[in-house]
C-alpha cells in the first residue's frame, strides 16, 4: 500500500502543474490583462482635467501601468493565502517573470543619402556629377540671394565622407548632411488647478481684451508645426499662415505650433491668452511625419526661415532643435548681420548632459531654457554657455490643437516669452542690432543661480511685459 501512495505522489509531481491553470483562474486573467493598449495617436481636444494625452514624439513622463482593474484585481486574496487549495499549495505558483520591453530606436539624426550645401558653383556641381553625386534639387533663398542644393552621394560613400568630397569644392565649404530638427517639447505637468498662474507669477499680464492689449506694431515671424487657424483663440488675431510643402508626403499635426502661436497671439477673452494679442504673426510649417516621429529636414527648414524672412518682421521664434549644421549656421548668420533679425531659439529637452543643441546654439541666436514657478530649471533642459535667457516653460497653459487649452512643458514653450519682449524692443528702437537686444534683454534679465552668467540659466529670468505694454525686469509684477 506504501508503494502506491509513493507512485501517486510521484504522479503528481509530474502532473500538477498542468492542473494549476484548472483549479486556479487567476493565471488566465493575468495574461488577458497584459495589454491595455488605449494610445489613439489623435490630436488634443483641449480636455480640462490634466494631462493632454498627445504622443508627440516628446519627453512623456507619463506612467499608466496601473489600471483601475488590475489594481483592484491585484488586491484580492489568491486561493492559497485564503488557506485553501491543495494544488496551489503543494506547488507554489511561480510568477512569470516581466517581460522586457525593448527600447524604441532613436529617430534619425539626418537623411541617410543626402548632402545639402549652400551656393555652389556650377564647375564645382559638375565635378561633384562626375564623382557620383546627383542634384535632387535646387531651391532659390531670396532673402540672400543664393541657392541651396539637395545632393544625393554616391553608392558605397558613408554620409561624412561623401560630406568631405563636398567641402573640398571651393564653393562648398558649408555643406553638410540634410540633418533633422524637431519641435522642443516636453510633458511634466507640474501645477494643480484649473488653470496654471504661472504668467501671473512671473509678472506677465492677461488683459482684458484683444482691443485693448499690447503688441501692435509687432511682426513676429513663426517657424513651427502645422498650427490651427480656427481655434477660437486666434478669432480676431493678426495671424498669417504661409503654404509650404516639405520634402515627406505626412503634414505635421497642430499640436506644437498652436500652443507656441497661442502663447504670442491668443485671445485674452479666451482661456488661452497671448502675450501680444495685437502682434502680428507670420507662421510656417516645414515639418512632417514619418511613422510617430514629426520631424524639419535642414533643406525644407532652411527654405521656410528664408520665405518667413521675407515677410518682413521684427523677431523669428525658433522652438525646434536639433544637430549642428553647417549650411543653417551659414544662413541664420547672414540673415542675423544682414537683414538685422533677431533670432530666439529653444535650448531643447535632450537633458543637462547632452551637447548643446541647434540653432540657439549658435553664437547670434538668443538661447531660450525653460524654468518652472518656483524658478527652477527644467529638469531636462540642455544646459551650457550657449544659454542667454530662462522664461517660464513648465505647466505653461496654452491652447490645445483643436479647441481649449491645456498644459504645455519644454524649453519650446519658454521662447514665446523671449521673442515677446525682443519683439518690443525692437519696435520702439528699430535701430538696435540684434547682439544689441540681446545685450539689452539680458542686462534687464533677474539673475537666477549662480551670481552672474550661467550654464543653467545664462543670465537669468528673461524681462517682462508689464500692463503698458513695456519692457522691465523679470519677475517684477
Amino acid at each position: 500500500m506504501r508503494h502506491i501512495w509513493i507512485l501517486i505522489f510521484a504522479a503528481l509531481i509530474l502532473v500538477g502543474p498542468a492542473l494549476v491553470p484548472l483549479f486556479d483562474p487567476e493565471v488566465g486573467i493575468a495574461r488577458a490583462d497584459d495589454d491595455d493598449g488605449g494610445d489613439d495617436g489623435g490630436d488634443d481636444g483641449g480636455d480640462d482635467g490634466g494631462d493632454d494625452g498627445d504622443d508627440d514624439g516628446d519627453d512623456d513622463d507619463d506612467d499608466d501601468r496601473d489600471s483601475p482593474r488590475r489594481s483592484e484585481r491585484d488586491a484580492r486574496p489568491r486561493t492559497g493565502e485564503q488557506g485553501g487549495g491543495f494544488l496551489r499549495r503543494l506547488f507554489p505558483r511561480r510568477e512569470a517573470a516581466a517581460p522586457r520591453r525593448r527600447a524604441a530606436p532613436p529617430p534619425p539624426v539626418a537623411v541617410p543619402d543626402e548632402i545639402v550645401v549652400l551656393s555652389l558653383a556650377g564647375e564645382d556641381l559638375a565635378a561633384l556629377e562626375a564623382q557620383g553625386f546627383a542634384l535632387i534639387e535646387t531651391r532659390t533663398l531670396n532673402t540672400l540671394q543664393t541657392t541651396a542644393h539637395r545632393l544625393r552621394i554616391p553608392e558605397a560613400t558613408s554620409l561624412n565622407a561623401a560630406r568631405d568630397l563636398v567641402r573640398a569644392r571651393p564653393s562648398a565649404a558649408g555643406a553638410d548632411l540634410n540633418h533633422y530638427y524637431r519641435s522642443e517639447q516636453g510633458f511634466d505637468p507640474d501645477c494643480n488647478g484649473l488653470e496654471c498662474p504661472i504668467r501671473a507669477s512671473f509678472g506677465w499680464p492677461i488683459p482684458d481684451a484683444r482691443a485693448m492689449s499690447c503688441g501692435e506694431g509687432v511682426r513676429i515671424g513663426l517657424v513651427d508645426t502645422g498650427l490651427n487657424p480656427d481655434h477660437e483663440t486666434f478669432e480676431g488675431a493678426a495671424l498669417r499662415v504661409l503654404d509650404f510643402k516639405p520634402l515627406g508626403d505626412t503634414a505635421s499635426r497642430a499640436l506644437h505650433g498652436t500652443a507656441v502661436a497661442a502663447l504670442l497671439v491668443g485671445n485674452p477673452g479666451t482661456r488661452s491668452p497671448g502675450l501680444l494679442p495685437q502682434a502680428e504673426v507670420v507662421a510656417i510649417d516645414p515639418f512632417h511625419r514619418a511613422g510617430g516621429d514629426e520631424r524639419a529636414d535642414v533643406f525644407s527648414l532652411m527654405d521656410a526661415i528664408d520665405r518667413i524672412a521675407q515677410e518682413d518682421i521684427d523677431v523669428m521664434n525658433l522652438s525646434l532643435a536639433g544637430p549642428p549644421n553647417a549650411a543653417l549656421a551659414a544662413l541664420l548668420g547672414d540673415l542675423i548681420d544682414s537683414r538685422n533679425l533677431v533670432v530666439v531659439a529653444a535650448a531643447g529637452n535632450a537633458g543637462p548632459q547632452s551637447d548643446p543643441l541647434y540653432p540657439s546654439a549658435i553664437p547670434e541666436v538668443i538661447a531660450v531654457t525653460a524654468v518652472d514657478r518656483d524658478r527652477n530649471v527644467y529638469r531636462r533642459a540642455v544646459q551650457g554657455p550657449h544659454i542667454d535667457l530662462a522664461a517660464p516653460g513648465v505647466a505653461v497653459w496654452t491652447a490645445a490643437s483643436v479647441r481649449g487649452a491645456k498644459w504645455k512643458t519644454g524649453t519650446s514653450f519658454a521662447v514665446p516669452f523671449v521673442s515677446a519682449a525682443a519683439a518690443l524692443l525692437r519696435r520702439d528702437a528699430p535701430e538696435m542690432t540684434p547682439p544689441e537686444i540681446a545685450a539689452r534683454l539680458k542686462a534687464k534679465a533677474t539673475d537666477l543661480g549662480e551670481v552672474g552668467e550661467d550654464s543653467v540659466f545664462g543670465s537669468g529670468l528673461s524681462p517682462v511685459i508689464n500692463p503698458l505694454c513695456q519692457v522691465q525686469p523679470g519677475g517684477a509684477g
